[in-house]
């Protein structure tokens, strides 16, 4: 026990070669408050004492000489075990009062400082079991190469966070353990790494699930319970591993912004929750928590630039949910559906009576439709989308939200799970029709992911050809692609649609010189492969399977902007021998190609 008695004079200081830590500012002359606190709330069986400082009062309170001495101020425990609590949100306190067992207080010279608001301690304590809850998450990862594809990168280790929810599994993002070659996770308070196991990988939302096959690993430990969709300005406390400790951290904010939002993981739209809480390399993963301790969210993203600060991003439980069902329904994750259509606004009046619409009707107009999407058999291009399962869209593309707020209606199609039937009701010449459509998840021509497979390739003659998508731009032209890559390619990215589920863009990625190729060397990544021996290139597998297969005395590669690549067909399949002899690559193309 640390006894806290005072002698009488100045005020006693810390030793020379020790610190004061405290998250006040501190003056010179603050007295010292003896504290002990327990690492965490499992851990009851010891508490080391630590001192904290509180505000002096500014020199110009302080009494001069000959003043009578202010009578002492007497706190209680409960006093400073709340104030610790609410400054370092941890709830696990002991107070060590001075000898014989009696507070003695504290003893402040000068004016009698402000009183304290004092927290709910009964919000606090709820926070507790929830946050025992958060795991720290190691991951190894290994990533493909896209430029030599028939390897993989050097792996690395990074480490995040996570929490337990029922049914002995854990959740985190879905980009924290991306390309995992072993999982491993923590529980607060413990020295021991469990090996986890990757249940599903949810890439849209950003969401994993994990669990852990060791039963000791479950032992004490309640899972976190979910909470409702946050309103605005709703505190929320975000607790996580972030970089700079191996501890616990927990910062606070409240809700700021409700909105369909950009997934950076995963390449699509759903709802997303903006807070001012600081969100920090480390706390991916991480639940963030309402004040009766309930999860509202997962830790995401951030957003990063020069004229902004504190602004974070958690994913609502709306989105959750739909992952955890989505999961528990299929067996794995299945993903959100998407409604195919590209749609243009009808704010304009004289587009709408061009359209046919009268003054009581609103909708969106249907720029385009995906080839590959169940609805191109019912909908058709300039069909104004009046309703989506008997909710009116405005021309806007909204819908209602919550008291006083608007969303965008993909928020509705978002809800839906991948083979459910939507009604929809079209505007068509004029004429009200109404439909039963299937959802599907998005085709894209570009994938934003290639589901942790190995990527594709097919070497001939030197020439290695691979199928497009956007880890492989990003892998090319580093993560600002969007604005290094060859226009045509940004332009097939963002413009251009699938005609079939099996589509893909074929480009020469690189050449590996010989003799064969001369001449050739400069073909790089921006040459999209039309068609060989005058037949359209599919997909890569259908132009592997024509090279195998060719008895022409010729190969002959149309490319883009009329260039041509024509080779011997038997030199070729000669020196593709020795090429990859040469290179040390195993194969002349991918296991999924051989199937």
């Amino acid at each position: 026990m640390v006894d806290n008695k005072r002698k009488r004079g100045r005020p006693s200081k810390p030793p020379p070669n020790e610190s004061a830590e405290t998250t006040d500012h501190q003056h010179p002359n603050a007295a010292a408050v003896p504290v002990a606190a327990t690492a965490n709330s499992n851990d009851s069986a010891s508490a080391s004492a630590s001192e904290k400082t509180m505000n002096a009062d500014p020199p110009s309170t302080r009494r001069g000489r000959g003043r009578p001495r202010r009578k002492t101020e007497h706190r209680s425990p409960e006093h400073w075990s709340s104030r610790f609590a609410e400054q370092n949100g941890d709830c696990s306190l002991a107070v060590v009062v001075g000898g014989g067992g009696e507070d003695r207080g504290l003893e402040l010279e000068g004016t009698e400082p402000s009183p304290m608001p004092m927290p709910k301690w009964e919000n606090v304590a709820r926070v507790v079991p929830a946050m025992d809850a958060v795991v720290k998450v190691f991951c190894v990862h290994t990533e493909p190469n896209f430029s030599l594809p028939w390897q993989r990168k050097r792996q690395y280790s990074s480490s995040s966070s996570g929490f337990i929810i029922g049914g002995r599994r854990v959740l985190t993002n879905a980009h924290s353990v991306e390309h995992h070659t072993q999982v491993k996770v923590k529980k607060r308070g413990s020295d021991t790494k469990y090996l986890a196991t990757v249940l599903a990988i949810g890439t849209e939302c950003d969401i994993a699930l994990l669990t852990v096959n060791n039963d000791e690993f479950w032992e004490g430990f309640a899972p976190v319970e979910f909470g409702d969709l946050p309103a605005l300005q709703d505190a929320v406390t975000v607790v996580g591993y972030p970089i700079g400790g191996d501890t616990i951290s927990v910062t606070s904010g409240v809700v700021s912004r409700m909105e369909m939002l950009s997934y950076a993981h995963g390449s699509t739209e759903l709802l997303g929750v903006q807070i001012d809480a600081a969100i920090n390399s480390g706390n991916s993963g991480g639940p963030a928590f309402n004040d009766k301790g309930k999860c509202v969210g997962i830790a995401f993203q951030s957003l990063k630039h020069e004229d902004v600060e504190n602004i974070g991003y958690i994913i609502p439980t709306p989105v959750i949910m739909h992952f955890i069902h989505d999961y528990e329904k299929n067996g794995l994750y299945t993903g959100f559906p998407i409604l195919g259509v590209e749609w243009q606004k009808m704010e304009n009046p004289d587009l709408r009576m061009a359209m046919g619409m009268k003054l009581d009707k609103k909708g969106v107009r249907i720029r385009r439709i995906e080839p590959t999407a169940p609805e191109s058999h019912v909908l058709r291009p300039s069909d104004v989308i009046l309703s989506f399962d008997g909710i009116n869209i405005a021309n806007d593309g909204t819908v209602p939200f919550r008291h006083g707020e608007r969303i965008g209606f993909s928020y509705l199609v978002s809800q839906k799970y991948t083979g459910d039937k939507a009604h929809v009701k079209v505007l068509r010449k004029s004429k009200t029709l109404e439909f039963d459509i299937k959802l599907a998840t998005h085709k894209r021509l570009i994938p934003a992911h290639i589901s942790g497979k190995p990527p594709s390739y097919y070497i001939i003659a030197g020439f290695v050809f691979s199928a497009v998508s956007v880890p492989y731009l990003r892998s090319e032209y580093g993560k600002d692609y969007e604005f290094d890559a060859p226009v045509k390619l940004l332009d097939k990215l963002l413009h251009s649609m699938a005609e079939s589920v099996d589509e893909q863009l074929v480009v020469v990625s690189q050449v590996l010189v010989a003799d064969i190729n001369i001449g050739y060397e400069d073909i790089v990544n921006t040459q999209v492969v039309l068609a060989f021996n005058g037949k359209p290139v599919k997909n890569l597998k259908s132009l592997a399977n024509m090279v195998e297969t060719c008895e022409d005395e010729y190969l002959r590669f149309d490319l883009e902007y009329q260039q041509v690549v024509v080779l011997k067909t038997k030199t070729a399949k000669v020196a593709t021998s020795d090429i990859l002899t040469t290179h040390c690559i195993p194969s002349a193309m991918s296991d999924d190609l051989k199937a």
